[in-house]
C-alpha cells in the first residue's frame, strides 16, 4: 500500500492508536485524502477481529497496520519513535488512559512540539461523565438529538451516524486538519479535544435555532417541519410495500407536488396550516399507495418536487446517479462508499482495503529508521507482532 497517493493531505503522517467507531472513521477520511496513516494495532486478537474478515472493516481502509504491545515499555517507545516523525496522532481512549500508557499529549508534544494530538471521546476530557462508558446512543441522548428523532411513540436511534460518525469521526477529522494547518503557520502543535456530545450538539444547531424562534416544538416528535410532522416532508409507502421520500418545503416545489399527485385545483388547506398536517398526511398516504415505487419514480424523479426513492444500501450503489458519479467502489468483492469530498487537482482515493492486524509492521519500522536487527529483537521479545 502506497503511503502517498497525491491527495490533498499527501506528505502528512498520522499515527493512529487503534480503536473502534469514530476514531477509524476519522483515520479513513485522512487516509483517503492522501495522508500516510499508520494504525497501531494490538499484537493479540481483539474481540472485534472475530466478527468478520478484516476486509469488511470499511473504516479501517487506506492505511497501514503495525502491531505493538503497549503493555510493554519497549512497545511504547516503538510508538513514540513513530510519533517523533509524525505530523499528528489520534487516540480513542477514555480520559487518562493514554497518559497511563505513557503516550499522553504532554509527553508526545515534549518530543515533537509540532505534533497535532487528536483525542476522540464520547463525553469529552472533563465533566462529571468524562470517565464513564458510553455509546453513540447515550451521547446523542444527552444532547437532545435522540429525543428529536423518531415517531410520536418513542425516540428511534438513527443507527450510530449522529454520534459516532457525524458528531465524532468527522468532527475529529475536521479538528485534525485545522490543527495541521495552524501548525504549519505557527510551528507549534496542540491538542484537539473531539467529543461526540459536542459534535452531536453542533449537528443539532439549526434545530436549536428553530426552537429558539418558536418554530420548533421542543419535547414533541412528529409535529414539526423536519421530523415527519409536515405532510410535505416525509416518507410514504407505495403499492409494492416500498417507500418514497418527499421534501417539498418551498411553495413552488409544493405546488408541483400537488400537481403530480392530482390534488392541484382542489379546495385544499394552506401548506403551512399545522392543524391540517395530520389529516393531509393521511390523504397522501392513500394516494401514494395507488402506485408502485418505480411508477412514482417515473412521475416524480428528476423533478423539482424534491423526491427520491427510499433505497436499500444495495440499491443505492446501483442507482444510475450513483453510477454516473462513481459514488461507490468495489474493493475485494463488495461495494463501499468512495472517498469524499472530491478534488479537481489533488485527487483523493481509497488506497486499499483494511489491512490485517500488523500486516505492515516490518515495512513501516524499517522505513522509519529501525534497523533490521532491532526489528528482529522486538519481534523475538513479543514487543511487536510477528507477520
Amino acid at each position: 500500500m502506497a503511503g502517498n497517493t497525491g491527495g490533498p493531505l499527501s506528505g502528512l503522517t498520522i499515527v493512529e492508536l487503534a480503536g473502534i467507531g469514530p476514531g477509524p472513521m476519522c483515520s479513513m477520511m485522512l487516509g483517503d485524502m492522501g495522508a500516510d496513516v499508520i494504525r497501531i494495532d494490538r499484537t493479540k486478537a481483539h474481540v472485534m477481529d472475530r466478527l468478520a474478515d478484516p476486509k469488511f472493516a470499511v473504516h479501517n481502509r487506506s492505511r497501514r497496520s503495525v502491531s505493538v504491545d503497549l503493555q510493554k515499555k519497549e512497545g511504547v517507545e516503538v510508538v513514540m519513535r513513530l510519533i517523533d516523525k509524525a505530523d499528528g496522532v489520534t487516540e480513542p481512549f477514555r480520559p487518562g488512559v493514554a497518559e497511563r500508557l505513557g503516550l499522553g499529549p504532554d509527553l508526545c508534544l515534549a518530543r515533537n512540539p509540532k505534533l497535532v494530538y487528536g483525542r476522540m471521546t464520547g463525553w469529552g476530557q472533563e465533566g462529571p461523565l468524562a470517565k464513564a462508558a458510553g455509546h453513540d446512543i447515550n451521547y446523542i441522548a444527552l444532547t437532545g438529538a435522540l429525543h428529536a428523532i423518531g415517531g410520536k411513540d418513542k425516540p428511534t436511534p438513527p443507527l450510530n451516524l449522529v454520534g459516532d460518525f457525524g458528531g465524532g469521526g468527522m468532527l475529529l477529522a475536521f479538528g485534525m486538519v485545522c490543527g495541521l494547518l495552524e501548525a504549519q503557520r505557527s510551528g507549534k502543535g496542540q491538542v484537539v479535544d473531539a467529543a461526540m456530545v459536542d459534535g452531536a450538539a453542533l449537528l443539532l444547531g439549526g434545530i436549536y435555532g428553530l426552537a429558539g424562534a418558536g418554530i420548533w416544538k421542543d419535547g414533541e416528535r412528529g409535529v414539526n417541519l423536519l421530523d415527519g410532522g409536515a405532510h410535505f416532508y416525509g416518507t410514504y409507502e407505495t403499492k409494492d410495500g416500498k417507500y418514497v421520500s418527499i421534501g417539498s418545503i418551498e411553495p413552488q416545489f409544493y405546488d408541483l407536488l400537488m400537481e403530480k399527485t392530482g390534488l392541484k385545483g382542489q379546495d385544499l388547506p394552506a401548506q403551512n396550516d399545522r392543524n391540517a398536517w395530520a389529516q393531509f398526511k393521511s390523504r397522501l398516504d392513500g394516494i401514494f399507495k395507488t402506485r408502485t415505487r418505480d411508477e412514482w419514480c417515473a412521475i416524480m424523479e428528476g423533478t423539482d418536487i424534491c423526491f427520491a426513492p427510499v433505497l436499500t444500501m444495495k440499491e443505492a450503489s446501483q442507482h444510475p446517479h450513483a453510477k454516473a458519479r462513481n459514488a461507490y467502489v468495489d474493493i475485494q468483492g463488495f461495494p463501499q462508499p468512495a472517498a469524499a469530498p472530491r478534488f479537481s487537482r489533488t485527487k483523493e482515493g481509497v488506497k486499499g482495503p483494511a489491512a490485517k492486524r500488523g500486516q505492515h509492521t516490518d515495512e513501516v519500522l524499517l522505513e522509519r529508521g529501525f534497523s533490521s536487527k532491532e526489528v528482529g529483537e522486538l519481534k523475538a521479545s513479543g514487543v511487536i507482532g510477528a507477520q
